[in-house]
């Protein structure tokens, strides 16, 4: 179950603001962003050595995608293809409304349930999946936050808990290198008493499962000379690795 942060902010001079944890077994290898695929040299993505796909990236076009699994279906499946793929296969399209019109049409049962966020400097979609259909929803302006449920679903402790808060946290201002209380927020081990720890933003339980990376990302507007997308990663809990930056 990992956790999505994305603010729209259309006309602003980075429209797209986006920060995630990434949750995973901490058996499960892995390695930070970076072109690792020959077929794909426009990539720079997270890669799961297990499956071969990734769990968020960005290409050269300035389109960033992420997956997250639905409720009741981390890890593998006999006879289903790793969700992995389908950040990779967004990541192949130029902008966002291409890659969500096209991977709409995919074989939803192909694939254990997914979330998928596949956004750019002007458009942001959530296609979501149950394993019988995936369905494309815009992402409206302003600031969402999913997890394994449904966007801003507040029956999930996690969102209920912490939206507010990002909501009302000081925003990022990348340009001036200044992410406002967000990494802070990252950080949090702290959870609504029903929830347990997997309520938390960063979560750390007895077993092997936690968060286990952390990225902030901007998004400029189009414009010439260009701007490139900043990307920082910390390579493990983000109230424990620091954050750097992506080579893009």
């Amino acid at each position: 179950m990992c956790t999505l942060v994305i603010l729209r902010r259309p006309g602003h001079d980075w429209p797209l603001l986006l920060a995630a944890n990434r949750d995973e077994m901490g058996t499960r290898p892995w390695k930070p962003p970076g072109r690792h695929w020959d077929d794909r040299p426009e990539v720079v993505a997270g890669l799961d050595e297990t499956a071969g796909g990734s769990w968020l990236g960005i290409n050269d076009h300035g389109l960033v995608a992420a997956i997250l699994n639905r409720p009741g279906s981390l890890g593998p499946a006999a006879g289903k293809r790793s969700r992995g793929e389908l950040v990779l296969d967004a990541l192949d399209h130029a902008d966002a409304d291409m890659a969500a019109a096209s991977l709409v049409q995919l074989d939803p049962a192909a694939y254990r349930p997914f979330n998928l966020v596949i956004a750019d400097d002007r458009d942001a979609f959530w296609l979501r999946s149950d394993g019988s259909a995936i369905r494309g929803h815009k992402i409206a302006e302003g600031l969402s936050m999913i997890t394994a449920n449904d966007l801003n679903d507040m029956t999930s402790p996690r969102i209920r808990d912490y939206l507010p808060r990002f909501q009302a946290a000081r925003p990022p201002d990348p340009a001036a290198g200044e992410w406002g209380d967000w990494p802070a927020l990252m950080g949090q081990r702290g959870h609504a008493p029903d929830a347990g720890p997997r309520g938390a933003l960063n979560i750390v339980t007895d077993t092997a499962y936690g968060t286990v990376s952390s990225s902030l990302i901007a998004l400029p507007k189009l414009q010439n000379p260009p701007k490139a997308p900043i990307w920082l990663f910390a390579g493990g809990r983000p109230d424990e690795a620091a954050y750097a930056p992506v080579e893009l």
